[in-house]
């Protein structure tokens, strides 16, 4: 699940990247946190997908 939490760390890593950069460690936390955002993400969207109706009206 998409958590305030976890767009709060993600955003963390990216500014601290902007600011003062990132060691090893913290940059393969920030790939992984990426990464549990978009297999989220798209689990949500394709859900939304399944459940869109296309009506043909003539």
């Amino acid at each position: 699940m998409i958590t305030k939490e976890l767009i709060d760390k993600i955003n963390f890593y990216a500014n601290k990247a902007k600011t003062e950069g990132l060691s090893e460690e913290e940059k393969q936390e920030q790939e992984r946190l990426r990464g549990e955002y978009l297999k989220h993400f798209r689990k949500r969207f394709r859900k939304q997908l399944d459940n869109i109706d296309i009506e043909i009206i003539d």
